[in-house]
C-alpha cells in the first residue's frame, strides 16, 4: 500500500457536477449505496485484503479533493463490520452516516453480519456514481475469487464526454409537489429506504413507472428525471467518476407505457440528456457560497414541499449475481441506495438480477411517509406483475375430501421413521415384504434392518453421512436401505445394471465412507479407495437389546439419488428426510395407501421412484411386492394375476406394455404412471385393463422435488387432449409458470415450470454453483427448481405439459443430459469434439440417441463399447456418425438440420429374403409391427437397438414371439435364454431360439446356460 507521503499516481479534475455536489451543507452530501446480499459467510480479513487489492486497480475509491482535482490518497476504502440481527440491511443505521465529511473517506466497504450476510459499498456522490460503483464492486468480488481485476483508472469525466453546449442551461424550478409529501422544516434529515423485489425483467421499465407513477401526480402532466449513465457515449471507459445526468422527462396524462417508451428512446437516440447538463460555469462559484445556494435550495423546497420533479426514476441495468459470489458467498440479490441531493425529488433505483426486479424507493423520513411510500410500492408492483397471476398455479390439495392417515399428518410428521418403528410394534406378523429371497414378516424387516444401522453406527456411521447400497430387488436389499436410514445416515442405492466405473465415480463424488454390496456384486470394481465395503450377506444376528432409533431431524439427509449432468458429470441430488416424509403424507392419500396395499417394486432403486415402493406400504402395514426374476413379460404377468397387486406405479412406458399382457387383474386400485408423457390411449388402455373402479393417475416431479410434485386423476370426459396433463401441486407444494423473463405468465399461456414448497431438496452435492443455477428464488424469497419443463395452465387450473426448454431428453423415463454422453464420446483419444442428439428414424415415434463425432479415425462400433463401459446401457448412443465439423447456427447451437441422416439407408431391403423360414418371416412381421417398418426391409442381422428399439420395445417384441409363435407350452424354454436375445438382439438369432424352443431335442442352436447376469434386462426398461 502507497504510503500518504508519496507521488499520487492517479489524479483527475473535478467535474462541474462533481463540484456542485461536493458543495452540500456539509454532512448531507448524497452518498451511493450498492449492497449485494446472499447466502453464507464473507472472512472480514479477506474482504478487507480484497478491497485493498480492488482500491489499487480502481484507485478512484481512495481520493481526497485538493482544489480543483481529486487526488490518490494511497489509503484503501475501509472495511466496517456491522451487526444486523434481525434488521433488513435498508435499516442499518450506518448507512444513514455521511461521508466526505470533515476530509473524511469518499469510500467505504459494510460487511454485514445477520441472517442476511450482505457487503455494501458506499461512495460518495461526489466522486463517483452508481455506474462506478458496480465497477469497483465487481473488482472486489473478483479479488476474493483470486481472479485477475479488471480496474478503472480512466480519467474522464462528463467534460470529456459531452460535446460542447449548445445553449446554456436553464435551473430547473421547484414546481413539482413531493410525490409522498415533505419533511417537517427544522427536523433532522434522515432518509427512509423501502425496498421491493418483483419477479422478473419488464422491457420498458422506466416507462412503466412513469406511467403507473403519473395518475398519482395531479391532472396535469407528470415530470419526472432519468438519470443517464453517459459512459454509453463511451463504451469501452472504464472510469469510476460520476458520470450520471439526469434528463428532464415529461409523461402526458393518460399516455400508456408502450407510448412513453418510444418517446424515452426518441430523446435518447437524439442525445437530449448532453444538453440537459449543469452549467460548467459552476465551477467557478467557490465552494463555501455554492455550499449556501445548495443548503437555500434544500430549505426552500422543504418549506415549499415543491422539487424540479415529481420523481427521479434510475435504471442501474441487469447484473449477474455470479460475479458477486464467491465460493463461500452466494449472491442473491444486488440493490442500490441512494440519498437525494440537494432539492432533489423522491428516488426510485431499480436493479435487474437473480430474475427479478429490485426497486428501492428513497425519501426524506417524515410522519405517514412509510405508509405512502408502501401504498406506491404496491401500486407499481401490481402494474409489473399482477396478483392474479402470481396466484394462479398457488398450492391445490390433489385429491380433496379423502381422509389423510394418522401417521401421515404432514404438521406432525417430521420424518418417516418414528412412522416406520411404529407400524412394527404394531403388526409385527403382517407381511411387509415378499420376495425372491423370502419374504419379511415387519418383525424380521424390523430386526434385519436394526442390525444393518447397528453394523452402520459401529463404523462410525451417523447423520449426514453417505452409504452406497449395491444390490439386487431382494428383501435384504429393502432391509438394507430401511437399515441406513435407520442408522441416521443417508443412502445412496447404485444400479447393479450401471458400468463399474460410473459406480465408482458416484461413489467418489458422493464421498461415500461405506457402500453395503450384496454378492455377487463384490467382485466387481466399484467401491473406490477410501470407501469400506460392508458384505450384506453377512450380516446377521440379532440388534443390542438397548438399540434406539436415531434422533433424526427433518432437516437431515435421507438418500442422495444421481441423475445424468450437462456438464459431463452426473450429479447426486440430496433429499432430506422433511421432503421424504411430506411425500409419503400426501401421497399416502392420494394412492389409497392402507394396510391392505401390496404393492409391486418396478423400478430399479437408483430412481426416486422406487421409493414410492419402497416407503408408502411400509408405513401404511400393506406390503411390498418385488418379482421374481428380471422383468419381463412373464414376470409381470405373473405378478400381476399371482401377486394380487393393489396399487401400480411404473413409467408410461411399461404401462403400455402390461397393456399387451392382455391380462385384467382384478385386484388394482390405483395405477400411477409418472416420468414421462402419459398419452391419453395408455391411459384409456389401463382403465379398459384394470376397470373402471381403478384409478388412473398422472404424477410428475423431478427427482429434486422428491419423487412426484404434481398429480392428476384421469378423467376420460375432461382430458381429452393427446397428453394427460400433469395435475396440481399437493399438499405444502406450489408450481409456478413463468415466462423467459421471470414473469408470471397468464393461464392459458407458455412458460417454463417453477416447482417450490416442502419437497424441494436440499441441493446438489458438492456443487454449490450448480445449486445456485437450479434451485432459485422468487421475489417473495419463495426457494423454487426451474424444472426445465414447458407448460400451460388450463382454464380449469391443472398444469399440462408441452416441451422441454433445454436439450435434455428422456428415454424410457430416465433424465439424460446429452452434454455428458459428449463429454464422454471426447474423453476417447480419436475424438476432438462431439454432439450428441435425441433423433427418429424415418417414420418412428421413438427417439433415439445419435452421437455425431469429429477426430482421428474414429471407430462408430468402438466409440459405442468406450461409453458402454462408462454410461449406463440408455446412455448408450444408437448411432455415431463421424463428420469433418460440427455445423452450428448463427446462435451457436448444433445446426440439426445440417447434420446427416443417420438411419440413410437403413431402409433399403436387403437382397433376397426368400430363403426365410416360417419363423424367420413371422419374426421379422413382429419385429416390424414394434419398430413401426416394413419386415422386408428388415435384415436378418438387424440389430434391434440400432434400428429404433429400446429395451422396453424388446420386451414388446419378446412377449409378442412367446405369444405368437412360440405358445405358452415352449414359452419357459425360450424366456430361459433371454440373455442371449439381450446379448445378440438380431432377427436370427430370436428366430433360431424360437426354433430351438419349438424344438427342445434340436441341435440347430447351441444351448446357453440362463445365469442370472446373463438374463438381466437393462434397468432402463421399468425406471422413472
Amino acid at each position: 500500500m502507497p504510503s500518504t507521503d508519496q507521488s499520487p499516481t492517479f489524479r483527475r479534475a473535478v467535474s462541474p457536477v462533481e463540484w456542485w455536489i461536493a458543495a452540500h451543507p456539509r454532512g448531507t452530501v448524497p452518498v451511493l449505496q450498492v449492497a449485494v446480499e446472499g447466502t453464507g459467510a464473507l472472512d472480514p480479513c479477506r474482504l478487507a485484503a480484497a478491497a485493498a487489492a480492488a482500491s489499487e486497480a480502481c484507485p478512484g475509491t481512495r481520493l481526497a479533493r485538493k482544489g480543483r482535482e481529486w487526488v490518490d490518497t494511497g489509503r484503501p476504502p475501509a472495511v466496517r463490520t456491522a451487526k444486523a440481527g434481525g434488521v433488513p440491511v435498508h435499516r442499518l443505521p450506518e448507512l444513514q452516516e455521511p461521508l466526505l465529511h470533515r476530509g473524511g473517506p469518499t469510500c467505504e466497504v459494510l460487511h454485514v453480519e445477520g441472517p442476511t450476510p450482505a457487503v455494501v459499498f458506499r461512495a460518495s456522490h461526489a466522486v463517483m456514481d452508481a455506474g462506478g460503483v458496480l465497477l469497483w464492486a465487481g473488482d472486489v468480488f473478483r479479488a476474493l475469487r483470486g481472479e485477475p481485476l479488471v480496474g478503472a483508472t480512466d480519467t474522464v469525466t462528463e467534460v470529456d464526454l459531452l460535446p460542447p453546449l449548445t445553449q446554456k442551461p436553464t435551473p430547473p424550478g421547484l414546481q413539482y409537489p413531493a410525490l409522498l409529501g415533505g419533511r417537517a422544516p427544522g427536523k433532522e434529515r434522515r432518509t427512509l429506504w423501502l425496498r421491493r423485489s418483483v419477479d422478473g425483467y419488464h422491457p420498458g421499465l422506466i416507462a412503466r413507472l412513469a406511467t403507473t407513477i403519473a395518475p398519482l401526480c395531479g391532472d396535469g402532466d407528470a415530470q419526472f428525471a432519468v438519470p443517464v449513465n453517459l459512459r454509453r457515449y463511451a463504451p469501452q471507459t472504464r472510469s469510476t467518476a460520476s458520470l450520471s445526468h439526469s434528463l428532464p422527462f415529461t409523461v402526458p396524462a393518460g399516455q400508456d407505457w408502450e407510448a412513453t417508451h418510444e418517446r424515452l428512446l426518441t430523446m435518447l437516440a437524439e442525445e437530449r440528456d448532453a444538453q440537459a447538463r449543469l452549467d460548467p460555469a459552476v465551477l467557478k462559484i467557490p465552494q463555501p457560497v455554492l455550499r449556501l445556494i445548495n443548503g437555500a435550495l434544500e430549505s426552500k423546497a422543504t418549506k415549499q414541499n415543491r422539487y424540479p420533479s415529481h420523481a427521479s426514476l434510475a435504471h442501474l441495468g441487469r447484473v449477474d449475481v455470479e460475479e458477486f459470489s464467491t465460493a463461500s458467498f452466494a449472491a442473491t440479490a444486488l440493490y442500490s441506495l441512494s440519498s437525494s441531493p440537494a432539492g432533489g425529488p423522491v428516488e426510485l433505483d431499480v436493479v435487474e438480477c437473480a430474475g427479478h426486479t429490485e426497486i428501492m424507493l428513497s425519501w426524506h423520513d417524515g410522519p405517514g411517509i412509510e405508509e405512502k411510500a408502501t401504498a406506491l410500492l404496491d401500486r407499481i408492483e401490481e402494474a409489473l406483475s399482477p396478483a392474479a397471476l402470481r396466484a394462479t398455479t398457488a398450492a391445490v390439495p390433489s385429491t380433496p375430501g379423502t381422509v389423510l392417515p394418522a401417521f401421515a399428518a404432514p404438521s406432525a410428521l417430521g420424518t418417516v421413521l418414528p412412522a416406520f418403528a411404529a407400524q412394527c410394534a404394531a403388526t409385527p406378523d403382517a407381511l411387509a415384504v415378499s420376495g425372491p429371497d423370502g419374504d419379511l414378516t415387519y418383525a424380521e424387516l424390523d430386526r434385519r434392518s436394526r442390525v444393518v444401522a447397528t453394523a452402520l453406527r459401529d463404523l462410525g456411521i451417523g447423520r449426514e453421512d453417505v452409504v452406497g447400497v449395491l444390490a439386487d430387488r431382494t428383501a435384504d436389499a429393502v432391509a438394507a436401505i430401511w437399515g441406513v436410514v435407520r442408522s441416521g445416515a443417508a443412502y445412496l442405492p447404485l444400479d447393479v445394471q450401471h458400468p463399474d466405473a460410473r459406480l465408482n465415480d458416484i461413489l467418489t463424488d458422493a464421498g461415500a465412507p461405506v457402500c453395503l454390496v450384496q454378492r455377487p456384486h463384490d467382485a466387481r470394481a466399484v467401491v473406490p479407495d477410501g470407501c469400506r465395503t460392508v458384505l450384506l450377506d453377512e450380516l446377521s444376528g440379532e440388534p443390542p437389546a438397548g438399540w434406539t432409533e436415531p434422533a433424526t431431524e427433518p432437516g437431515d439427509l435421507a438418500y442422495v439419488i444421481y441423475t445424468s449432468g450437462s456438464t459431463g458429470r452426473p450429479k447426486g441430488v440430496e433429499i432430506e428426510h422433511g421432503s421424504l416424509a411430506n411425500y409419503a403424507a400426501w401421497a399416502t392419500r392420494s394412492l389409497g395407501v392402507d394396510a391392505s396395499t401390496r404393492m409391486p417394486l418396478l423400478t430399479s432403486f437408483a430412481f426416486d421412484v422406487s421409493c414410492t415402493s419402497l416407503f408408502l406400504p411400509l408405513l401404511a402395514g400393506g406390503s411390498v411386492l418385488l418379482p421374481h426374476g428380471e422383468l419381463n413379460h412373464a414376470t409381470l404377468r405373473t405378478l400381476l394375476t399371482d401377486g394380487a397387486p393393489t396399487v401400480l406405479t411404473m413409467t408410461p412406458s411399461l404401462l403400455e406394455l402390461i397393456g399387451e399382457l392382455d391380462v385384467r387383474p382384478a385386484t388394482v386400485r390405483v395405477v400411477a404412471a409418472a416420468g414421462e408423457v402419459l398419452r391419453r390411449s395408455v391411459a384409456l388402455r389401463a382403465l379398459d385393463m384394470f376397470g373402471p373402479e381403478c384409478r388412473v393417475m398422472n404424477l410428475y416431479g423431478p427427482t429434486e422435488a422428491t419423487i412426484e410434485c404434481l398429480a392428476h386423476t384421469f378423467d376420460p370426459g375432461t382430458d381429452t387432449a393427446a397428453g394427460v396433463p400433469i395435475g396440481v401441486p399437493p399438499d405444502n407444494c406450489t408450481a409456478h409458470v413463468l415466462d423467459a423473463q421471470h414473469r408470471f405468465v397468464a393461464p392459458g399461456e407458455a412458460g417454463e415450470l417453477y416447482v417450490g414448497g416442502a419437497q424441494l431438496a436440499r441441493g446438489y452435492r458438492g456443487r454449490p454453483d450448480l445449486t445456485r443455477t437450479r434451485f432459485v428464488r422468487l421475489a417473495d424469497g419463495t426457494r423454487v427448481y426451474r424444472t426445465g419443463d414447458i407448460v400451460r395452465v388450463t382454464d380449469t387450473g391443472v398444469v399440462e405439459f408441452l416441451t422441454r426448454a433445454d436439450d435434455q431428453v428422456k428415454v424410457l423415463g430416465n433424465r439424460i443430459e446429452p452434454a455428458e454422453i459428449a463429454q464422454t464420446l471426447e474423453d476417447h483419444p480419436s475424438v476432438s469434439r462431439a454432439a450428441v442428439l435425441a433423433r427418429s428414424r424415418p417414420g418412428g415415434d421413438h427417439k433415439l440417441l445419435c452421437a455425431y463425432v469429429v477426430g482421428t479415425a474414429p471407430d462408430p462400433v468402438e466409440l459405442q463399447a468406450f461409453v458402454a463401459e462408462r454410461l449406463p446401457r440408455y446412455m448408450v448412443p444408437a448411432t455415431v456418425t463421424v463428420v469433418a465439423e460440427l455445423p452450428r447456427t448463427v446462435n451457436g447451437k448444433i445446426d440439426v438440420r445440417a447434420l446427416p441422416d443417420p438411419f440413410a439407408g437403413a431402409d433399403e431391403p436387403p437382397a433376397d429374403h426368400s430363403d426365410r423360414d416360417d419363423v424367420t418371416r413371422a419374426v421379422a412381421a413382429i419385429w416390424a409391427a414394434t419398430l413401426g417398418a416394413d419386415p422386408d426391409r428388415l435384415a436378418d442381422d438387424t440389430d434391434f437397438h440400432q434400428f429404433g428399439g429400446d429395451s422396453l420395445l424388446m420386451l414388446s417384441m419378446v412377449a409378442a414371439v412367446c405369444r405368437d409363435v412360440v405358445g405358452a407350452d415352449a414359452e419357459p424354454l425360450f424366456m430361459a435364454r433371454l440373455g442371449e436375445i439381450v446379448r445378440e438382439p438380431t432377427i436370427a438369432r430370436v428366430a433360431a431360439i424360437a426354433r430351438a424352443a419349438l424344438s427342445p431335442t434340436s441341435t440347430g442352436v447351441t444351448q446357453e446356460p440362463a445365469t442370472r447376469l446373463g438374463a438381466e434386462l437393462p434397468a432402463e426398461a421399468v425406471s422413472a
